[in-house]
């Protein structure tokens, strides 16, 4: 068996930093007031406060296990619920939604109920930061075991993790996290669903909450999307 405190503790193993949290740092820097929609474990926040930052961060996010890892600083509002559950009116200057977070929003009716909150949680002219898998791509294609994640995790322990696409229905698809001994033992599994939206209708959803787009590059470099990029980064802005 493997806890979900066990699988929390993961988390920062399997999401190194990289060029995206540099950028979301300094994003983050640059506001006074930074709400984390799906924060996990806090680690852009714990950097935020790390780095200097004195004004209100807010985090939220539905998973127990990793806001106890989040707590561990408590300089930081942490609050368990999901984006749509959120109630905050005109508080914050910028929200961020990271490591693609923004893909578990995979019905319709999901998807504006959280944008509907994450633009009324923002003051006038507040922006929204995310990013998301472009879709023409296919990434969920190396969804497989042959393509498997060897690390350590903190107690010192070997694991193995493999993703393992169970169906892909449109734009939504559902897969499993499988994380096991070196051997093979399967300690635990994982379900969850993504949904990959083209920037047409990702744009549509936007502008249906009320929210300008300002950019939205293909990359962490503000290169051009198209159809080989990676990520689509979308910066919003409450109008």
């Amino acid at each position: 068996m493997y806890s979900d405190a066990e699988a929390a503790a993961l988390y920062n193993l399997l999401n190194p930093r990289g060029t995206s949290d540099d950028v979301y740092l300094s994003l983050v820097m640059g506001s006074p007031t930074v709400l984390d929609v799906g924060c996990g474990t806090g680690i852009m926040l714990h950097r935020a406060r790390s780095a200097g930052h004195t004004g209100r961060l807010a985090g939220v996010d539905p998973d127990r296990a990793a806001l106890a890892r989040a707590r561990q600083r408590n300089d930081i509002e942490w609050n368990e619920g999901t984006a749509a559950s959120m109630t905050w009116d005109g508080e914050f200057e910028l929200a961020v939604m990271m490591n693609h977070g923004f893909q578990y929003f995979v019905t319709d009716v999901d998807l504006r109920t959280s944008l509907g909150a994450i633009h009324c949680s923002l003051i006038d002219g507040g922006c929204f930061v995310f990013e998301t898998r472009n879709p023409q791509v296919r990434e969920w294609e190396d969804w497989h075991s042959d393509n498997p994640i060897d690390v350590v995790d903190p107690s010192g322990r070997p694991v193995r993790i493999t993703y393992d696409v169970q169906s892909v229905d449109e734009d939504v698809v559902a897969f499993s996290e499988t994380t096991s001994d070196p051997d093979g033992t399967i300690l635990r599994v994982d379900h969850a669903r993504f949904r990959f939206l083209g920037i047409d209708r990702l744009s549509r959803f936007l502008a249906d909450t009320g929210c300008a787009i300002d950019n939205q590059p293909g990359g962490w470099a503000g290169e051009a999307v198209q159809e080989t990029s990676q990520e689509i980064v979308t910066y919003a802005r409450k109008t």
